[in-house]
């Protein structure tokens, strides 16, 4: 029995780092499922409807990762063994041709750096890109002053180097070397918070298609196969700070991710994406849509510091994104379940908004009052949530 057990013991231990991953937990366990889980149906529909030839290592093709993206459609699919009608939903609200540039971006030898305002949908563009193209969008790089050239290349399993020398099994691959390896797509998040020295480790990367390992001298080079590339993320409000070299701009092609300009469309994505969100608390979705109408008016008018009339008004010294706006629908949906009345109303959603707008100034609470005296007060006159949303801040501390 001791010997089944050492037995047992030697081939756990023996595993490649790659291979003793942790478990993903039930999907009911899970506070968040990645793209591909939660939305594994959809992808199959487009899969099994896909007309076009994928490029190699592309689960989808080009135009049926762009339809997976935009939506818009119904197919007819087989799931689970039963032939069902699969819709499938719209992920990303912008512009489509942004979206096409950047399939086709990935599609080619260029990496792809999508750039834009916190709270724009960088991040979560970038998610589903993965999770059609390559099924998987857990291989990421979150950028941070700590990262290191160890974190996007690969690291050492140091007691097993002191016992046994630098080899193969020894080594502990990065997410750039899986994806790689698989002729996946790495999400590298933040990239511009990462020191220059740490930047420049992908220039190599991004030109040769592969990461050196002198350690090894038998196996020295991982070489990417066909389908590798890489989506990275940037923040307006974060370049200048570790901005990008001129080597490393060069091997990337720029899409830039705009706020969401039209208030309907606004609308209809705080809508949508706090119904998902208020769904994972099950709770029923009590945010009506006039008060989603009034949440992005304001949130918009302090955003462009101006109102629909054309008052001019002071600016919030923060980014006020339709992230941010989702944000509050979904807080000011629990407070309204569990201190409330049950239904969210102008003065949940203007208590829950000062810790969107008040972040980096207090003076910026002075701004939001402002904006109440000014524009809610006169509103109110004729809208009973408009005057209950002027009292609510201005009776906020």
């Amino acid at each position: 029995m001791a010997r089944k057990k050492a037995a047992t013991k030697k081939a756990t231990t023996s595993k490649s780092p790659a291979a003793r991953q942790e478990p993903r937990p039930p999907q009911d366990e899970q506070l968040r499922q990645p793209a591909e889980v939660k939305y594994a149906d959809q992808l199959e529909a487009l899969k099994q409807n896909d007309k076009d030839t994928p490029p190699e290592s592309w689960n989808l093709s080009p135009r049926a990762v762009l339809a997976y993206i935009v939506g818009g459609q119904t197919l007819k699919a087989t799931i689970g063994g039963k032939k069902v009608d699969v819709e499938i939903t719209r992920k990303f609200y912008g512009d489509d041709s942004l979206v096409e540039r950047a399939i086709v971006t990935l599609a080619s030898e260029r990496a792809l750096l999508l750039v834009g305002e916190p709270g724009t949908g960088k991040s979560w563009l970038s998610e589903h890109l993965a999770a059609a193209i390559g099924g998987n969008s857990t291989l990421t790089i979150q950028g941070t002053a700590g990262t290191t050239e160890e974190h996007i290349k690969y690291s050492w399993n140091i007691a097993r180097v002191i016992a046994e020398g630098p080899t193969p099994d020894n080594l502990i691959p990065s997410p750039t070397m899986v994806a790689m390896r698989a002729g996946g797509l790495l999400r590298f998040e933040e990239v511009t918070r990462c020191v220059p020295d740490v930047q420049d480790s992908l220039v190599s990367i991004l030109s040769d298609k592969a990461i050196a390992i002198p350690e090894l001298p038998d196996a020295n080079m991982i070489w990417a196969r066909p389908g590798f590339n890489i989506v990275a993320t940037a923040n307006t409000r974060d370049q200048g700070v570790n901005e990008l070299s001129a080597a490393l701009k060069r091997r990337f092609n720029y899409i830039h991710i705009p706020i969401v300009s039209d208030q309907k469309t606004e609308i209809e994505i705080v809508q949508k994406r706090s119904a998902e969100l208020i769904e994972r608390y099950d709770l029923p979705q009590r945010v009506t849509p006039p008060i989603i109408k009034l949440l992005t008016t304001v949130f918009r008018e302090l955003r462009s510091g101006k109102t629909n009339e054309g008052v001019s008004l002071k600016k919030a010294g923060n980014t006020l994104s339709t992230a941010e706006a989702i944000g509050v629908a979904l807080d000011s949906n629990l407070h309204a379940n569990y201190f409330g009345s049950g239904n969210v109303t102008a003065g949940d959603i203007a208590r829950n908004m000062v810790g969107s707008i008040v972040k980096e100034d207090v003076a910026d609470l002075e701004v939001l009052k402002e904006y109440a005296v000014i524009v809610a007060k006169k509103r109110g006159a004729k809208d009973a949530a408009w005057r209950e949303f002027h009292d609510a801040v201005t009776a906020s501390g």
